[in-house]
C-alpha cells in the first residue's frame, strides 16, 4: 500500500467485487463448490513450507511486541495444525450443500403449495484475531453456503493470513471461481474494521471473532447485522452423585487441554457433598500441570494455600492456566450461579442422576448444555460442523458454533398452476 492509499476506496472496492461474486456463487453447483474446496485443501497441504516459514515471521513479530503465551499458541501454526485445516476443508466437502433444500412444503386450503428453501446470506464480512486457521475455516464455511466472504484478520497473523489468501485464490482458480469470493483484507490499518462494519450496501452480515474488546467495539459500531459471542465464562458442575473417576476426567480435561480458547473451563462448582473428596484429587493435578487455582471460603477450607477468589473471578475468561473453584450447595445454587456469571457459551454437568440431568439440560439456557463431558467439545468440528465460523450466544437466527446452516436464510417459495385469490 502507497502513501496515496485511499482506505475508503479500497474497502468499497472489495465491498463491490464480493457482492457481484455473490451473485455468481448463487449460480454455481455444488460440484463446483467442492471442486474449489478440495484444491484449496490440496494446496494447504503443498505449501506447508511456506505456510510455516510465513507463520514464523508472525510469531517473531509478536514476540517482539510482547504477546502473552495464550495469543502465541493461537497465532502458531505447525505440522499438525495446517493438515487439521486441510482435513477441516475435506471435511465440509463430505457435507451435504444446504442451499435449495425446500422444507416444509405443504398444500393450502386454497391448492397452492408453500414451503421454506435455504439461501446464501450474501457476503459476509468476519473479523478475527491471532488465529490463522480462522481464514481457512472462514473460507471453506462460507463458499460451502453460497457466500462470498471478506475477511479481515488481526494484524499479528498479517503474513500467515495473506499466504493462507494465495492457497485459497488458488482454489477458487482451479475450478473456475471468482477469486473475489474470498477476499482477505491486505491493510493492517485499523480502520478497515470501521469500513467494513458500516457497508451494508454491500455486506449482509458482520462475524467478529476475537477478544471482548473487538466484539464489544463491532457490535457498538456496526451498521450491519452481527453474528457473536462476547466470551466464553465455561463452568462444569460436578454433582453430588456423579462418578469421580468421570468427574475428576472430564473437569481436568476441561481445563488443560488447551487453555486459550473460548470453550475451555474457567470456573468449577462442586457439590459439597463430594467436595471433600474430590477437590484435593483435583487440585493436586491441575498444580502439577502449573494452574493456578482460586477458590472460595469453603473451597480453601477443604485445600489449604490456595488462592481466594474475588467477585471478579467468577466473570472472568482467563484464557491462561487459572482457575476458579467454588463449593456450594447442591444443583440449585449451581444453577443460580451459573444464570448469575455464564456468557451463554458452554455448560456441563458431571452426574449420575437422571432427574439432575433433565433440570440442568432444561434450566441452564447456554448455547451448548452438556452432560459428563468436556466443555471443549463445543466446538463445529467436534460437532461434525467441519468447521465453524464462530460460536453464537445470541438467542437469534444462529446459536451455539455456527457452521453451513449458521450462514443461510431461508425464504418462502410458493408453487401454484394458475391459481389466482378469490
Amino acid at each position: 500500500m502507497d502513501a496515496k492509499f485511499d482506505l475508503k476506496q479500497y474497502m468499497t472496492q472489495l465491498g463491490v467485487q464480493a457482492r457481484k461474486a455473490s451473485r455468481e456463487l448463487m449460480k454455481a453447483t455444488t460440484n463446483q463448490k467442492n471442486s474449489a474446496l478440495l484444491a484449496i485443501a490440496d494446496t494447504i497441504e503443498s505449501s506447508k513450507t511456506t505456510l510455516l516459514a510465513e507463520n514464523q515471521k508472525d510469531l517473531d513479530a509478536g514476540a517482539k511486541k510482547g504477546l502473552d503465551a495464550a495469543l502465541l499458541d493461537r497465532l502458531a501454526l505447525d505440522d499438525e495444525r495446517i493438515a487439521s485445516m486441510a482435513e477441516g476443508v475435506r471435511q465440509i466437502v463430505a457435507l451435504p450443500d444446504p442451499i435449495g433444500e425446500i422444507n416444509d412444503l405443504k398444500y393450502m386450503p386454497s391448492g397452492i403449495q408453500v414451503g421454506q428453501m435455504r439461501v446464501p446470506l450474501g457476503v459476509i464480512g468476519i473479523i478475527y484475531e491471532s488465529r490463522p486457521n480462522v481464514t481457512i475455516d472462514a473460507a471453506a464455511l462460507c463458499l460451502k453456503s453460497g457466500n462470498a466472504a471478506i475477511l479481515r484478520g488481526g494484524s499479528e497473523a498479517a503474513y500467515s493470513n495473506q499466504a493462507l489468501a494465495s492457497c485459497i485464490a488458488e482454489g477458487l482458480k482451479a475450478a473456475k471461481l471468482s477469486t473475489a469470493s474470498v477476499q482477505v483484507v491486505e491493510t493492517t490499518d485499523r480502520q478497515a474494521v470501521g469500513e467494513l462494519i458500516t457497508m451494508p450496501d454491500y455486506v449482509d452480515v458482520i462475524v467478529p471473532r476475537g477478544g471482548k474488546g473487538l466484539i464489544e467495539r463491532v457490535s457498538a459500531d456496526a451498521s450491519v447485522p452481527v453474528i457473536k459471542h462476547l466470551h466464553g465464562v465455561c463452568h462444569v458442575y460436578i454433582d453430588g452423585k456423579a462418578d469421580q473417576d468421570k468427574a475428576i476426567s472430564v473437569a481436568f480435561n476441561a481445563k488443560t487441554q488447551r487453555y486459550g480458547t473460548c470453550n475451555t473451563m474457567e470456573t468449577l462448582l462442586v457439590d459439597k457433598v463430594i467436595a471433600a473428596e474430590i477437590l484435593p484429587k483435583l487440585i493436586r493435578m491441575y498444580e502439577k500441570e502449573g494452574v493456578e487455582i482460586r477458590g472460595c471460603a469453603q473451597t480453601q477450607a477443604i485445600v489449604a494455600n490456595i488462592n481466594s477468589a474475588t467477585d471478579e473471578d467468577w466473570d472472568t475468561e482467563y484464557l491462561a492456566p487459572i482457575l476458579s473453584i467454588k463449593t456450594l450447595d447442591g444443583l440449585d445454587e449451581a444453577i443460580d450461579h451459573i444464570h448469575q456469571h455464564s456468557s451463554g457459551h458452554t455448560e456441563s454437568i458431571i452426574t449420575e442422576d437422571l432427574t439432575s440431568t433433565r433440570r440442568f439440560m432444561a434450566e441452564v439456557d447456554s448455547s451448548s448444555v452438556m452432560v459428563n463431558t468436556s466443555t471443549r467439545f463445543a466446538d463445529g468440528f467436534e460437532y461434525g460442523l467441519g468447521a465453524e465460523i464462530g460460536i453464537s450466544t445470541d438467542k437469534i437466527h444462529a446459536r451455539g458454533p455456527v457452521g453451513l446452516h449458521g450462514l443461510t436464510s431461508q425464504k418462502y417459495v410458493v408453487f401454484g398452476d394458475g391459481h389466482i385469490r378469490g
